[in-house]
């Protein structure tokens, strides 16, 4: 039943009373879409009710259409006679997908007459499979389009599990047309769940294989980059895709050797079988990453003879370690590397590689035997000639070790926004027991259960105890109880600053940012506002940073520039397993800078996503998605550029008295407790927003969030190029961030500021000395 928003748009579009009528979307159902589309597209495009037909059209490509089986074939017979050329296929198809029920046997007729060799060869299988099946002729039509091997075995393996089957290529693969709607987010899942897809990716991932093996014996003549069509590599891709969302047992033994032939030429040259085909799977590893895909990705790298794949693969393995972190149910799978209960391995070429001590993070320190005996952090001389491959074999375990230890501490971060916990003979007996994984976690703050059935914090000690917040021993809790990360968010102030007190009185430095980690809670403001917050909004940034910084971050998003649409852009990143979306919208100014707006969330319901107000969003959720946004802000503001002077003077000069952000807080909670371990002590003290240097020429006022400094008397800038050189005695900082240790490095500069030598910073404090 249609609601009566959308009766009264079916009525306008048949006999247009009103032209002030306009589509309101929130008034209709994701029904009511469907079953209005077959009547705006039999609007002529000259007709009076275009503007309705326009705005039905623009709400269907914003949410989810559904077909009832009455509107589908009303959409069919629609497109039939619309004047849209080949995208009516396209459109047919990506209906099949949004209908829940089975299409009628009416609407098998109506598709017939959308059948045209020039629509994309999915579009046309799923609306020949629907008017009466595969046919030979149309099985060598496809052959005839390039759909021969691996590519034609898909589409049959599709076809052969209905209509719906080869619909789902053009979705996974993003064929859309100016009618089309959002993509499906569990379109890579239905793929997966079509009966005899995941044999033909078996089939076709060895078939592939065993075509590389031919190719590297000699008995299929090799030619650059031409080892697969460019159709075969997409369902090779898709192939790649379903067996990582399967976790199929089979996928590493048949895709190891193929990545390893696929990536170099059977010849000495510097080319090799498939680029396309090696690139596809690394996407596909960054879709679906895995710590055994991203390790024979690595090989894979190191057999390749190109630079320029080098270079494309080095950037492509960052950002599958980073995506491997927002998958920790496989994250987890730490390997046994051979590393002893102390984090000592012995390694090639005489090597001992040992897992980092409290000042560092997690980490791997490596060290040669010295020529007089003992260990050197460098290499011999003599073992660098003489041995060369199994120096190169130590290095590559090293860089395989940091790897391990960084993904691992992404994925438990990745678990911050959800509160996620694991139960805890999982933790002892995969992570605790784990060399690589002790190193981990007994760095991190830990909840277990406590007798009134709440949570307790607490450090481990070793495999098996814990020490509470005041270093009282914790009994191990019991296997089958949980074990979870704890978060300053749900923990009192008071609680906070003892972690933070504990943590530096024992030179511990924890693999991600957990005590000193910033919390953001819903303001009054936001609580008007309701949908959205402005809390991060009209900043001026460098726009080419922050859009790096976003992509970095696993944001998705479009370049902003001086085009059509090019003056805004909404960055969106998924949350808490897919649960939740986080919205950011920014402008373009000019060629380097953008503005920041609003920050909005969504919630996945049904096919699609719905923007709820802030105050349903859980609070550990709402926390972590704002501390990216406040990340981008702080890092990428022009204010925080000591040498900018290229307009938007105002905004610098304002935010240098700015309010802290909660990252500029949590700067200033770690430089009240290292200061006092300093020898700047007594000429340092902490404001509101600034930490205040004395020295021996001036005062200086560094503030706590950009790390600008002003000079006193009178306010004067001073500028001083940013380093992140380690202050000349040694300082413990407890987590790894730029901004705090440029500071340090400024006040450790600025306290003995007699002894500056820089001619630059030497002119600018003999110039306020005058005035």
């Amino acid at each position: 039943m249609t609601t009566p928003h959308a009766a009264q748009l079916l009525r306008e579009l048949s006999d247009l009373h009103d032209p002030e009528l306009r589509v309101v979307l929130t008034e209709l159902s994701d029904t009511d879409l469907g079953t209005l589309l077959p009547a705006a597209l039999r609007i002529p495009f000259d007709h009076p009710a275009r503007f309705l037909r326009a705005g039905i059209t623009s709400a269907c490509n914003s949410r989810q259409p559904s077909f009832t089986p009455e509107s589908l074939t009303d959409l069919l017979a629609a497109l039939a006679s619309a004047d849209i050329g080949d995208s009516a296929a396209v459109i047919a198809a990506s209906a099949l997908l949004r209908s829940p029920e089975p299409p009628p046997i009416s609407a098998g007729r109506l598709a017939g007459a959308l059948l045209t060799v020039k629509a994309p060869a999915y579009a046309v299988t799923a609306l020949a499979v629907l008017s009466g099946g595969l046919r030979a002729g149309l099985v060598g039509k496809l052959a005839k389009w390039g759909l021969d091997g691996i590519a034609r075995d898909e589409m049959e393996a599709l076809a052969a599990a209905g209509p719906s089957g080869p619909a789902l290529i053009g979705e996974v693969d993003g064929h859309y047309s100016y009618y089309s709607p959002p993509p499906l987010p569990d379109a890579w899942d239905r793929l997966a769940a079509v009966p005899g897809y995941p044999a033909f990716a078996k089939r076709a991932l060895e078939s592939a294989r065993d075509r590389l093996a031919a190719v590297h014996a000699g008995t299929v003549a090799y030619r650059a980059d031409a080892a697969f069509e460019s159709d075969e590599v997409a369902a090779l891709g898709r192939a790649v895709r379903v067996a990582l969302i399967r976790d199929e047992p089979w996928l590493m033994p048949v895709l190891r050797p193929l990545l390893l032939t696929v990536a170099v030429a059977p010849t000495a040259a510097k080319t090799l079988p498939s680029q396309a085909l090696l690139y596809e799977v690394a996407r596909a590893a960054e879709a679906l990453p895995t710590p055994e895909l991203l390790a024979a990705l690595r090989e894979a790298r190191g057999v390749a003879r190109h630079k320029g794949v080098h270079r494309q693969l080095d950037r492509k393995l960052q950002r599958i370690a980073r995506a491997l972190g927002d998958r920790p149910e496989v994250a987890l799978r730490l390997p046994d590397l051979g590393f002893t209960h102390d984090g000592v391995l012995h390694g090639p070429a005489g090597s001992v590689l040992t897992l980092g001590d409290g000042l560092k993070i997690a980490g791997v320190e490596i060290a040669w035997p010295a020529a007089g005996g003992g260990l050197s952090s460098s290499v011999p001389a003599a073992l660098r000639r003489d041995r060369p491959e199994e120096v190169k074999e130590a290095r590559a375990l090293a860089t395989k070790v940091r790897g391990h230890l960084a993904t691992l501490a992404r994925a438990l971060e990745a678990g911050f926004a959800t509160g996620r916990v694991m139960p805890y003979a999982r933790w002892r007996d995969e992570l605790a027991s784990n060399p690589l994984g002790r190193s981990v976690v007994q760095r991190l703050i830990w909840e277990i259960p406590d007798q009134a059935g709440g949570w307790r914090a607490v450090l481990p000690i070793d495999d098996s105890s814990f020490a509470g917040i005041a270093g009282e021993s914790v009994a191990e809790p019991e296997a089958d109880a949980e074990i979870r990360l704890w978060h300053p968010l749900t923990a009192t102030a008071g609680e906070v600053s003892a972690w933070r007190d504990l943590l530096i009185g024992r030179d511990l430095r924890q693999p991600i940012k957990q005590a000193f980690r910033e919390v953001y809670r819903l303001t009054p403001a936001e609580e008007e506002t309701s949908t959205h917050s402005d809390r991060f909004a009209a900043h001026i940034v460098h726009y080419k940073q922050l859009y790096a910084l976003l992509k970095a971050r696993g944001w998705t998003t479009t370049m902003l520039g001086p085009w059509d649409a090019g003056d805004t852009a909404d960055a969106t990143r998924v949350l808490a397993g897919g649960s939740w979306r986080i919205g950011l919208r920014h402008y373009y100014i000019d060629e380097t800078t953008a503005g920041t707006d609003r920050v909005w969330f969504e919630r996945r319901g049904g096919a699609g996503w719905r923007t709820v107000p802030l105050i349903d969003v859980p609070p550990l959720v709402l926390s972590e998605a704002l501390r990216d946004v406040d990340l981008f802000v702080s890092v990428t503001s022009i204010a925080a550029d000591p040498a900018w002077f290229d307009g938007h003077l105002d905004y610098w000069q304002r935010e240098h008295h700015a309010e802290l952000t909660a990252t500029a807080q949590v700067r200033r909670s770690a430089l009240a407790r290292i200061l006092p371990r300093t020898k700047i002590a007594n000429r340092c003290e902490l404001t509101d927003r600034h930490l205040v240097v004395r020295g021996d020429l001036h005062t200086y006022r560094i503030h706590l969030g950009s790390g600008n400094i002003l000079m006193e008397p009178g306010n004067a800038y001073l500028c001083i190029v940013p380093s992140r050189r380690a202050p000349t005695d040694r300082v413990f900082i407890p987590f790894d961030e730029d901004r705090l240790t440029v500071i340090l490095s400024k006040a450790f500069l600025l306290a003995d500021d007699t002894a500056i030598t820089d001619p630059s910073i030497v002119a600018q404090l003999r110039a306020h000395h005058s005035t």
